[in-house]
C-alpha cells in the first residue's frame, strides 16, 4: 500500500496557544480526516521549532492531535499563551526522528508552513523521495500587499514559487483561490500544477443558548486589519450615533485579535466617543461564548475587500444567522444565494440594510426564508475531493 505522510507542522508550531485559527483547523481536520481514510498507511511529519524535519510516532501524534483539541473546546480557552516552560515536555516527545523516511509515496501539506523556504521543501521531498500534494489558502498578499504585513507580499510570492515548482497537484479552498493562482503563474511564466477546488467544511458550532441583550446587535468576526474593512462598519456606527437616537441603534460586537497596519481602526475604536457606548471589541472569545454571541445576533456583518474563502459566512449560516457581506466571489462560493450582498464601499448600501435586519424588516426575513435551503460545506465532501487527488499523485 502506498503511504501517505501528512505535515502537522502548523499544529506543532501552535503548542502554546489557547485558540486556533483557520488554518489549524484545517490541518486539524485533515489530521483526522485522513487518519479516519488511510488508517496505518498515513504517517505523520512535521519541521519542529528547532528546524529539524522527520517522521514523528503515530501514538504521539494522535496523543498531541486530542490533546490540542480539547484544549480549544475547553470552555475557558481565552488564555494567553502559555509558557515556555509548561510546553516543554511536549516539544521533547515532539521531537521528529529520521526513521521511516524514504518510504512515502506522496506527502501533503496544507498550512504554507515552511513554503517560503522553497530549497528546504526540495530537501524534504527528495530525502521522503515523494511526491507533493499542497493546499493553498488564497494569494491575497501577494494581489493587495497594502493589506499585508510588511515583507509580506514576498514571503507569499515565494510560496507560491514553491508550489508552483515542486507541487503534484494543488487543492485550492475556492474557485476564487484557483482563479488566483492560475493568473499569477500566467503573469510570471509558472507552470500550472493541476488544480482541484474543494471548499472548506463548516465548523459546528456547539449547542448553547443565543445571547439575549435589551437591544439587537451584530456581529463582525475576523483579525482587526485592513482588508477586512471594519472601517466602513464604524464609519456607519458613527454616523448613526449622529443622526439616530441611542436607543434606536443596534449594537456592533467585533470579535478578533488585533492584526497589523490598523491604527486608523483602533484609533477609532479607542478614541471616538461618539462610538464608545455602541462598540464591544472582543478579542478572545472561546467557542461557546462565540456560539451565544453569534446565534444571538441580528446578523453576521463580512465587508471585507478580499477573502480566500469566507468561513464565517458558511459558519454564521449553519447557526441560522443571517449575513450581509461583501459581494466579492469567495464569499459568494461560502454563502450561496442565502447571503444579503453589498459592495463594500456602499456605505449607505450597508446602513439600511444593517437598520432593516435590526428591525426584523422584509430584507431579513427575506434571508431567514432563503437559510431554509441553503447547506453548508461538509468536511466530508473536501475530504473526499482530496483523497481523490492524493490517490492519483499516488498512483
Amino acid at each position: 500500500m502506498n503511504r501517505i505522510v501528512l505535515d502537522i507542522s502548523r499544529l506543532i508550531s501552535r503548542v502554546r496557544h489557547a485558540r486556533p485559527s483557520g488554518v489549524d483547523r484545517v490541518e486539524m481536520a485533515y489530521a483526522r480526516g485522513l487518519a479516519a481514510r488511510y488508517g496505518d498507511a498515513l504517517d505523520f511529519a512535521a519541521v519542529h521549532p528547532t528546524g529539524l524535519y522527520g517522521r514523528l510516532a503515530r501514538e504521539t501524534a494522535h496523543a498531541y492531535l486530542e490533546t490540542l483539541e480539547q484544549r480549544w473546546a475547553a470552555p475557558d480557552n481565552t488564555q494567553g499563551e502559555r509558557s515556555v516552560a509548561s510546553v516543554l515536555p511536549w516539544m521533547k516527545r515532539l521531537m521528529p526522528q529520521r526513521g521511516g523516511m524514504g518510504a512515502a509515496r506522496t506527502l501533503v501539506q496544507v498550512s504554507p508552513h515552511q513554503l517560503h523556504d522553497g530549497a528546504k521543501m526540495k530537501r524534504i521531498l527528495d530525502q521522503e523521495k515523494a511526491r507533493f500534494v499542497c493546499l493553498i489558502h488564497d494569494l491575497i498578499p501577494i494581489e493587495f500587499p497594502e493589506y499585508a504585513r510588511p515583507g509580506g507580499a514576498a514571503t507569499h510570492e515565494k510560496r507560491m514559487e514553491t508550489v508552483a515548482s515542486l507541487a503534484d497537484a494543488v487543492i485550492a479552498n475556492s474557485a476564487a483561490t484557483k482563479t488566483s493562482f492560475e493568473n499569477w503563474a500566467k503573469e510570471r511564466g509558472a507552470w500550472v500544477p493541476p488544480i482541484e477546488v474543494a471548499l472548506l467544511g463548516t465548523e459546528r458550532l456547539p449547542s448553547v443558548a443565543a445571547l439575549k441583550e435589551a437591544k439587537p446587535y451584530f456581529v463582525c468576526l475576523g483579525t482587526i486589519e485592513p482588508r477586512k474593512n471594519h472601517l466602513l462598519l464604524l464609519h456607519q456606527w458613527r454616523h448613526m450615533a449622529r443622526t439616530l437616537r441611542s436607543d434606536a441603534i443596534p449594537r456592533l460586537k467585533i470579535i478578533g485579535r488585533r492584526g497589523w497596519e490598523n491604527e486608523q481602526i483602533i484609533d477609532l475604536l479607542e478614541r471616538s466617543p461618539a462610538l464608545a457606548p455602541q462598540i464591544d471589541e472582543i478579542n478572545n472569545c472561546s467557542d461557546n461564548e462565540l456560539a451565544a454571541i453569534l446565534r444571538g445576533a441580528s446578523g453576521l456583518l463580512m465587508p471585507s475587500f478580499s477573502e480566500g474563502y469566507g468561513m464565517p459566512i458558511a459558519e454564521a449560516l449553519a447557526a441560522g444567522t443571517p449575513v450581509i457581506a461583501s459581494d466579492i466571489a469567495a464569499h459568494r462560493e461560502a454563502g450561496g444565494d442565502a447571503p444579503e450582498f453589498r459592495d463594500p464601499l456602499d456605505g449607505p448600501g450597508w446602513q439600511r440594510a444593517i437598520l432593516d435586519y435590526a428591525e426584523e424588516g422584509p430584507q431579513r426575513q427575506a434571508q431567514v426564508e432563503r437559510l431554509k435551503a441553503w447547506r453548508a460545506p461538509e468536511w466530508g465532501a473536501h475530504l473526499d475531493i482530496a483523497q481523490s487527488v492524493i490517490d492519483r499523485v499516488s498512483a
